[in-house]
C-alpha cells in the first residue's frame, strides 16, 4: 500500500515547513477540495432552485435562463488568465481569493431581491468560481511529487463528482423545506472552513520565472473576448438556432480571435498561453478528452432530467435520487480512475472509459415513454462508472503532461474544456432533440389517435414538447390522454437519437484516446517550456 505523502515529500522537495501541517500535500488536498465541494455543489443546486426563484421573483424563462449563462459566461472568459494569475501571483493567494468572493456573491445571491441583481451577482460568482477551480488543481501539482499526482487527481475528481451526485438531493430538500436563498446560503460555511483550513496547510507555490516577466494584457484581453463569443455563440444557438445571424457572427468572431490569439502568443516574449505546449500530443488530447467528456456528462444529465421529472413525473428529490446510480459510481470510479492511471497510464481507463460511456448511451438510447427504472438504473451504472475512469485520467493527461511551474494554465485549460464542452453538450444535443420533435411530432400525435387537424395545431408548440412538456392539459379532455402520449413518445424518441449522437462521439474519444502516451511533465526527452 503507498504510503502517504509527507510535507517533505512534496513536488518541491527543498520546501521547509513553518507550523505543524504546513505544506502537508494530502491536508492541502483537503483544503482545495472544501473549495472545490462548493463549486460543485452550486453548479447543480441552483438548477434545481430555479423553478422556486423563478414563483419567488417573477422571472421569466429567459430570465432563469441568465442565472446559470451569467455564472458560464464569467467563468469560461476569465478561467485560463485566472490560472496564469495564480502561476505568477501565488496559486494559494488566488485559490483563497476565490474561496472568499464565492462566499460572499454567494450571500449576495441569497439576499438578492430582483432577478437582475441575482444574475448580476451569479456574474461575480463566476469570476470567484474563475480564481478557485484552476487554483486548486495547480496547488495539487505543486504539492504532490509524480509518483503520488494520479491517486491525488483521483480523488480531487471523486470529491467533486460527489458534490455533483448530492446537489440535486440536497437542493431539492432545502427548497422544499425552507428556501431557495439557502441554496447560495449553504457556501457560506464551506467557504469559512475551506480558507481556515486552507491558510494554515497549503504552502504557496508560484512559477518564479513568469513573477519577474510582464503579465500578457493584451493576449489576456484578445482570449477573454474570444472566449466570450464563443461561449456567447453556443448559448444563443440553444433559442435561436445554429443558422442564425447573430449565432454565426458570434461563432465566426470567436474563431477570428482565436487566430489573433495564436499570432499573439507566437510572437509575446512573456506569452499568457505557450503555444509550445499544445506540442505535447498527450496534453493536447487530454483537452480534446476532457471537451468530450463535459459533452457527454453535461447532456445526458440534463436531458435525463427532464426525462425522469417531466415525463415520467418524479419531484427534484425524487430525480436526484433515482440519478444515483450515476452520480454515486462517478464518486467510486474518479479515484480508482487516478490508481489505474498511476500504475497502467491515462490511455487504458480513458480507452476503456470512452468505450463503455458509448455503450452506455447505447442503452439508454432504447427508452420509451414508460420505460420501467430497473431497465435505465444499470445503464446509469455503466455510464456513471465511465464518466469517473475518464475525468481523472484526462485530468492528469492534461496537469501532469505541463510543466510544475504551469501548473494554473493547466488547470484553467482543463476548466475551459469542461465549461465549453458542457455548454456544447447542452446545446447540440438540445438541437438534435428539437429538430428531430419537430420531424415526428405530427406522425406521433395521429398515431395515438389525435385528429389530423387538432395534430397541426399542436406540431408549432414542439419546442415546449422538446422540453418534456405535453400540450394535454391545453386541449378538450376527451384528447388529452392521446396528445400526452403522442408528446410524450415524440420527446422519447427524439431523446434516444441524441443518446445515439453522445453514443458516437464517445467512441470516436475512445479511439482519440489511443494518442495518449504515458509519461509525466518532469519524463525526460519531453519539449522544455
Amino acid at each position: 500500500m503507498t504510503q502517504p505523502a509527507s510535507a517533505s515529500e512534496t513536488a518541491d522537495s527543498a520546501f521547509v515547513p513553518k507550523r505543524r501541517g504546513h505544506g502537508h500535500a494530502w491536508l492541502a488536498l483537503l483544503a482545495v477540495s472544501l473549495g472545490l465541494m462548493m463549486v460543485m455543489l452550486d453548479a447543480t443546486v441552483v438548477a434545481i432552485a430555479n423553478p422556486a426563484i423563478g414563483l419567488d421573483l417573477h422571472a421569466s424563462l429567459s430570465g432563469l435562463q441568465w442565472v446559470t449563462n451569467a455564472y458560464l459566461l464569467a467563468v469560461a472568459i476569465l478561467i485560463i488568465s485566472a490560472g496564469k494569475a495564480g502561476d505568477r501571483f501565488g496559486r494559494k493567494r488566488i485559490f483563497l481569493c476565490g474561496v472568499v468572493g464565492f462566499a460572499l456573491a454567494s450571500a449576495a445571491c441569497g439576499f438578492a431581491p430582483s432577478i437582475g441583481a441575482l444574475i448580476a451577482f451569479r456574474a461575480v460568482q463566476g469570476c470567484a468560481g474563475a480564481l478557485l477551480m484552476p487554483s486548486t488543481l495547480a496547488i495539487i501539482r505543486a504539492a504532490f511529487p509524480e509518483r503520488l499526482l494520479q491517486q491525488a487527481i483521483g480523488i480531487w475528481a471523486g470529491v467533486s463528482m460527489a458534490a455533483v451526485a448530492s446537489g440535486p438531493i440536497v437542493a431539492g430538500f432545502v427548497v422544499e423545506h425552507a428556501s431557495w436563498r439557502w441554496v447560495f446560503f449553504l457556501n457560506v460555511p464551506l467557504a469559512i472552513v475551506a480558507v481556515c483550513v486552507g491558510a494554515w496547510v497549503i504552502a504557496e507555490s508560484r512559477d518564479e520565472q513568469a513573477a519577474k516577466e510582464r503579465f500578457d494584457l493584451a493576449g489576456m484581453a484578445v482570449l477573454c473576448v474570444s472566449l466570450f463569443a464563443l461561449v456567447w455563440g453556443i448559448i444563443k444557438s440553444q433559442s435561436l438556432g445554429w443558422g442564425d445571424v447573430v449565432v454565426v457572427a458570434s461563432l465566426a468572431s470567436s474563431a477570428i480571435g482565436f487566430f489573433l490569439f495564436a499570432l499573439r502568443e507566437r510572437e509575446a516574449a512573456h506569452p499568457l498561453l505557450p503555444l509550445r505546449l499544445f506540442r505535447r500530443l498527450s496534453l493536447s488530447v487530454g483537452v480534446v478528452l476532457m471537451l468530450m467528456l463535459a459533452f457527454a456528462l453535461f447532456g445526458v444529465v440534463f436531458f435525463l432530467s427532464l426525462y425522469l421529472q417531466r415525463v415520467r413525473g418524479y419531484s427534484p428529490v425524487e430525480t436526484g435520487i433515482r440519478t444515483l446510480p450515476l452520480t454515486g459510481m462517478l464518486v467510486f470510479a474518479a479515484p480508482l480512475g487516478g490508481i489505474l492511471s498511476a500504475r497502467l497510464g491515462p490511455r487504458p481507463p480513458l480507452a476503456v472509459g470512452m468505450a463503455l460511456l458509448g455503450i452506455g448511451m447505447l442503452g439508454l438510447s432504447r427508452l420509451a415513454w414508460r420505460t420501467d427504472y430497473g431497465d435505465i438504473w444499470p445503464w446509469l451504472l455503466a455510464i456513471g462508472f465511465a464518466l469517473g475512469l475518464v475525468q481523472a485520467a484526462a485530468t492528469q493527461t492534461i496537469v501532469g503532461n505541463a510543466p510544475v511551474r504551469m501548473a494554473g494554465v493547466a488547470g484553467g485549460l482543463q476548466q475551459t474544456a469542461l465549461q465549453i464542452g458542457g455548454a456544447l453538450g447542452t446545446s447540440v444535443l438540445g438541437a438534435v432533440l428539437s429538430g428531430r420533435v419537430r420531424a415526428t411530432l405530427f406522425v406521433d400525435l395521429t398515431r395515438t389517435g389525435v385528429p389530423r387537424a387538432v395534430a397541426r395545431l399542436i406540431v408549432p408548440y414542439s419546442g415546449y414538447v422538446a422540453q418534456g412538456v405535453s400540450p394535454g392539459p391545453f386541449v378538450p379532455a376527451p384528447l388529452r390522454a392521446p396528445v400526452t402520449e403522442g408528446a410524450y413518445n415524440a420527446f422519447s424518441s427524439a431523446l434516444d437519437v441524441a443518446f445515439v449522437v453522445a453514443a458516437c462521439v464517445a467512441f470516436a474519444a475512445a479511439l482519440l484516446a489511443l494518442f495518449v502516451r504515458r509519461g509525466g511533465a518532469s519524463e525526460p526527452g519531453k519539449l522544455p517550456l
